[in-house]
């Protein structure tokens, strides 16, 4: 009888450190050959994985790639690819489902981990709106503008509108600078301004404007710009 591979061994031994101490003591690249051990079947995961991480540089920006951009690394397949984008829209939907369970939002560090599992890493720069109740619950979000790297085109009375539309009496302003640096521009801080006036109109308050960087954030209200 012939040798099983060893590949074989070693994909039951990652999957048994798992179970036994889940991904507290995992490295990036074991975290990676354990994900890439249910897409990719009959092959040795660990190059696969080092070749992803030597490509992106992490595995926040493995997973925050594009499916072609992935399908480049060698043994990466279309469906390697897309796998590894359901993980990170798994984690944003959890990540929402946990900002929904709370009874309240006050602070914008509540919101930041959904702001970071949203927007983080994208390579072009979206504008989402978190929508609140009159209770500060969250009742839903919506990317409603997304372009080029270096700006946004949306206006204060799109804004409004699609706050209007969603019955919400108070929003949260998010968007994120692909740039790495979460530092608002004087652009950034025109909107804002003229977003709370035309929203006041209407009994709509805008709690914060928070920007995502590359490890970074800047809340316009925590910094006194609205």
């Amino acid at each position: 009888m012939p040798n099983n591979p060893s590949y074989i061994g070693h994909r039951e031994r990652i999957r048994e450190k798992f179970a036994s101490a889940g991904l507290d003591s995992f490295l990036d690249h074991e975290t990676l050959e354990l994900l890439l051990t249910y897409a990719v079947p009959r092959k040795d995961t660990k190059p696969i994985a080092w070749a992803l991480l030597k490509k992106f540089g992490s595995l926040a920006a493995v997973l925050d790639a594009d499916p072609d951009q992935l399908s480049q690394v060698n043994g990466v397949g279309p469906a390697t690819a897309q796998f590894l984008k359901l993980i990170r829209a798994v984690f944003k939907k959890y990540s929402l489902s946990e900002v929904k369970e709370r009874i309240t939002i006050r602070t914008p560090q509540q919101v930041l981990e959904y702001c970071n599992a949203s927007l983080a890493g994208k390579q072009e720069e979206c504008l989402e709106i978190i929508y609140l109740s009159v209770r500060n619950t969250v009742m839903g979000t919506e990317v409603i503008a997304s372009g080029l790297i270096d700006r946004v085109a949306v206006s204060p009375r799109k804004i409004v509108e699609c706050a209007l539309a969603a019955k919400a009496p108070a929003i949260i302003l998010v968007h994120n600078h692909p740039s790495g640096d979460a530092s608002p521009s004087q652009e950034d801080i025109e909107l804002t301004r003229d977003v709370v006036r035309a929203a006041e109109l209407f009994g709509i308050s805008v709690h914060d404007h928070i920007i995502i960087g590359k490890g970074s954030h800047y809340s316009l209200k925590a910094n006194g710009k609205i």
